[in-house]
């Protein structure tokens, strides 16, 4: 089993000062796994809500969770709604004999009932697939072509690696999106996510896919904002800046996970990555979601004018913005464009990632970074 030991002890020092944590995330991503080396399955404290038993368990949830000491799971929530009031009692007890750790596969159900019921009393982590400092620096090739989802990652073979990505994909759309009310057709949704996979990096035009698929406009956001709150898609919005250029003002599209990029896009192997047209949007997408999960900013947004000037990443942590740019080039060279941003945007630093192996200066307050050397906003922006 591969260790997880940042998001483990995230998990620890949030129960530590919170009543209840809220661990969120895509299906398939290690939930289930991490709540476990808190709190053995065979335990009476351990409810999963996909199996039969701990549902009946809670068929009278005040009495079934109210005389249970320590630290209580419940996997799946998001299918039982109907707790949160009940939480939200339980919690507010004096003394405190539980917490609760609750882990959801979907972020605007389990993020809107706990903040209507559990405002003040939790605190929510969002969890994606294993991160590229968790798998070691000699397996990057492996993670950017089979993404982070561990059972992707951990396949034998490519083509087993392969089949988990198909058959995830058909059972996400066939069975956990009905099961969260959605009554989308599993082919429309198909063909949407496939069309976004296309457009991975590009800046979201709903007129575009309204028109292939023969919807609304308001249509296609709302397919948008739904694949977006199961973790399927990041939204990264623009910068507005109180800048004279014309600026950008829709959003940038990425899948999260480029193994499930990688296979909607039909590429099997790394031959066929690194031939593929889409390689560089590809390697873009899988940069920023390794400084998402390594910093975890503030904020974060990209930045575009009119005038072709363009940054793939502003971000906001630690009282500070800075500036990202990822380029699968051998050796980064400065571009107009970085010296633009820097200058408008009044960034601290410019980091330029790429997949080298040596960190160097390519002018003042911009620097080359090797993707592998991304740990935090410290080392990412340090010199």
């Amino acid at each position: 089993m591969i260790k997880r030991p940042v998001i483990t002890n995230s998990i620890q020092t949030a129960l530590e000062r919170s009543r209840a944590v809220a661990l969120i995330g895509p299906r398939q991503c290690g939930k289930t796994t991490l709540a476990r080396q808190f709190v053995p399955p065979d335990s009476l404290n351990y409810f999963d809500l996909e199996d039969p038993v701990s549902l009946a368990r809670l068929v009278e949830p005040m009495t079934a969770l109210r005389e249970l000491r320590g630290l209580v799971v419940i996997d799946e929530i998001q299918r039982a709604p109907t707790l949160f009031p009940v939480l939200r009692v339980l919690l507010d007890r004096q003394p405190l004999p539980s917490k609760f750790l609750i882990l959801g596969s979907t972020s605007p159900e389990l993020i809107k009932r706990s903040s209507e019921t559990l405002a003040g009393r939790i605190e929510t982590i969002t969890l994606g697939g294993f991160m590229l400092a968790e798998v070691g620096t000699p397996a990057l090739a492996q993670h950017w072509l089979r993404g982070g989802f561990p059972l992707s990652f951990l396949a034998q073979s490519e083509p087993d690696s392969l089949a988990w990505r198909k058959n995830f994909v058909q059972t996400f759309l066939e069975r956990d999106l009905p099961q969260l009310g959605v009554r989308i057709p599993a082919t429309t949704l198909l063909r949407f996510w496939t069309m976004l996979a296309h457009n991975h990096g590009q800046i979201w035009n709903a007129a575009e896919f309204a028109r292939a698929l023969g919807i609304g406009e308001t249509t296609v956001r709302r397919y948008l904002d739904l694949m977006e709150g199961v973790f399927m898609v990041r939204q990264l919005q623009p910068w507005h800046a109180n800048v004279t250029k014309r600026q950008v003002k829709s959003p940038k599209i990425y899948l999260r996970d480029s193994g499930l990029l990688h296979h909607l896009l039909g590429i099997r192997s790394p031959v066929e990555l690194q031939t593929h047209p889409k390689v560089g949007a590809s390697w873009e997408g899988y940069a920023i979601e390794e400084i998402f999960k390594s910093i975890a900013p503030d904020e974060a947004y990209f930045w575009a004018t009119h005038n072709g000037a363009e940054l793939d990443l502003i971000l906001l942590t630690h009282g500070k913005k800075f500036g990202v740019e990822c380029k699968r080039v051998d050796a980064p060279r400065l571009t107009s464009s970085m010296r633009t941003a820097l200058d408008d945007l009044q960034l601290d630093q410019i980091a330029v990632i790429y997949p080298g192996d040596r960190r160097y200066p390519i002018s003042e307050r911009i620097t080359a970074v090797p993707l592998e050397a991304i740990s935090d906003a410290q080392t990412l922006f340090s010199g």
